[in-house]
């Protein structure tokens, strides 16, 4: 029977890569390797090492590879994501690990390294920002390549798709999204992952169409079934009907001349229909990132996440190399601005190796993380503060604290800074004198105290993730519970206004750094609530400055101060997305 004889289902999940398509499922179900448990004899053990030795070798060999190709067929910045994979075989603690695991139990080397490995991937699937999260699955793929070679089986790869395919996975790797044939990959549909994921970072370089978090959908559909994948709001429509196919003809037709005119607004200020300019900020956390910011027009980095730094290598970074990594950043962004947030580990954020450091904790999200581990370990915090004051004086870099909780945690920071810029002026090394220092407002505590946080810093940065969890005591990585997180809820509209409040009274600037920022339904919303700027991921600076430019600040109050007085949560958004849709034109 015809699948698409069968009746309409819509599947929601989250937009990750836009465009439309329409076409045949592929249901890509990747199996974990079976690995063979056995105990090595003594006399054999010096060879199983080299054994190991040689599958590293081979597996650098093969990422290598994938690398290249995509440096020649797609470009620098999507191969640069392969460097997290080769740092993974030069991990020492992960190899030294599995090396030790061998001696102490003496089972096969597969088994020592699939136990070892699964520990790192557990650890970083659990961390709560969403970039550091993806390091997971960077890590599952290589120890995945590695398992493969020590068993001598063949890849897992989609690079042999024969027709043109809608593929459907639970969860599709950097690296087999990198070898797909982009003639024969429709679209991407993954029951896990997110907008921030290797894969989807690849499938967005190659315009290919993007679904993620439609969950179990491997478990409804099957091979040749038809479908829909709609990567601009985020839905899969299975067996859709003559009329929707004909709908979504002439939505992507629409679709195509709207994407024209964002390039087109792109290259345009972001000011508004009555003469209000809004600087629009990017968020990155390497310096490769610097090119992207730029061809989108951001007017600065709004947060550079110093955190890849640390955990991009299998010890801490140096005060030199530090610097030279921020000074990249600072120098290529001058004249703009650039917002360095201080190290965020800790807690639910592990670094490989050290767990010294970071000792396991019960409830991580709550725990000794940012700027509680750095209080604590002053000379790993004072090295980052005196190279980000040394990279200040090639540029307009600014400091920014991360998870800060209140008064006395600010000063005891800021009596840190006073001691490096100190130790820097004693030395005669030259940094900006007047180089501004902020903070986070991410958790509720520094919300309620923003009128005593305000006297003793040059700006506030709003984290709305973190925020808008600690409030509402939503874990938003639960599937459970995450449908209740509600950026909208009154609460959150709240102590928006209020701490915007009280840095108005103290004449200092409030910015939006989190997921808020970069969605255009909600970006009018923030600029009425009193937003100066916000900063978000740089490829959504586009829709939203095209939605500024075809709006006024008067509106965006009106809609505000409407929100305000509304109580419910779902209500707020109806409206935010109804204030979107009557100003972007599709036609």
């Amino acid at each position: 029977m015809d699948s698409r004889a069968k009746n309409e289902i819509t599947v929601q999940g989250i937009a990750a890569s836009q465009g439309i398509a329409y076409g045949q499922i592929f249901v890509y179900l990747q199996s974990d390797v079976e690995v063979p448990s056995y105990q090595v004899e003594p006399e054999k053990r010096i060879d199983e090492v080299a054994r190991f030795d040689r599958a590293l070798v081979v597996t650098r060999q093969q990422i290598s590879k994938i690398k290249n190709e995509v440096e020649k067929n797609i470009g620098p910045e999507e191969a640069a994501i392969f460097d997290a994979h080769l740092m993974v075989l030069e991990d020492e603690a992960l190899i030294g690990e599995t090396i030790r695991e061998f001696e102490a139990t003496g089972c096969n080397i597969e088994t020592c390294f699939q136990k070892v490995s699964s520990r790192y991937v557990q650890a970083f699937s659990e961390i709560d920002d969403e970039y550091l999260r993806e390091r997971a699955g960077d890590l599952r793929d290589v120890a995945q390549r590695v398992l493969q070679n020590l068993l001598g089986q063949a890849e897992n790869a989609l690079n042999r798709l024969v027709d043109q395919r809608i593929i459907v996975g639970r969860d599709i790797s950097p690296s087999e999204s990198a070898t797909l044939d982009r003639s024969a990959a429709l679209a991407l549909v993954m029951d896990s992952g997110s907008r921030t994921s290797h894969a989807v970072i690849v499938a967005r370089s190659m315009k290919i169409p993007s679904v993620v978090g439609v969950r179990n959908l491997t478990q409804r559909v099957r091979n040749g079934d038809w479908a829909i994948v709609d990567g601009y709001d985020g839905l899969v429509i299975l067996n859709p009907s003559e009329s929707t196919l004909f709908r979504y003809g002439k939505i992507q037709e629409r679709k195509r001349s709207f994407e024209a005119r964002l390039l087109e607004a792109n290259r345009q200020p972001a000011t508004t229909q009555d003469g209000v300019t809004v600087p629009l900020l990017a968020n990155i956390e390497k310096a490769e990132e610097v090119a992207k910011v730029k061809s989108f027009s951001a007017d600065g980095v709004g947060l550079f996440r110093t955190e890849y730094l640390f955990l991009s290598a299998a010890r801490m970074p140096n005060e030199q190399e530090q610097f030279l990594a921020y000074k990249a950043v600072v120098e290529a962004m001058a004249p703009a601005p650039v917002i360095i947030r201080t190290l965020d580990l800790g807690g639910d954020k592990p670094m490989a190796g050290k767990s010294d450091l970071f000792p396991k904790e019960t409830n991580p999200f709550m725990g000794f993380r940012a700027i509680r581990f750095c209080l604590e370990h002053t000379d790993i915090f004072k090295e980052q503060l005196r190279a980000i004051l040394r990279a200040s004086a090639f540029g307009r870099a600014k400091i920014m604290y991360p998870m800060i909780s209140g008064n006395e945690e600010l000063a005891r920071a800021n009596a840190v800074l006073a001691e490096c810029r100190a130790e820097l002026k004693a030395k005669g090394v030259p940094f900006d004198e007047k180089l501004e220092v902020g903070t986070m407002i991410e958790i509720p505590s520094a919300a309620a105290t923003a009128d005593l946080l305000a006297q003793e810093c040059a700006f506030f940065s709003i984290g709305t993730n973190d925020l808008i969890q600690y409030m509402l005591a939503i874990d938003r990585v639960n599937d459970r519970i995450a449908h209740l997180y509600e950026p909208t809820h009154p609460a959150i509209l709240r102590t928006l206004r209020n701490v915007v409040a009280e840095a108005r009274k103290r004449k200092i600037p409030v910015s939006v750094c989190g997921e808020m920022a970069g969605d255009p339904v909600y970006a009018p919303l923030l600029l009425g609530l009193g937003i100066d700027s916000l900063s978000m991921s740089p490829a959504w600076l586009p829709s939203v400055k095209y939605l500024i430019r075809e709006m006024t600040m008067a509106d965006a109050r009106k809609l505000a101060d409407e929100a305000l007085a509304m109580g419910s949560a779902k209500e707020i958004y109806a409206k935010c997305d109804a204030f979107y849709r009557a100003r972007v034109r599709m036609d």
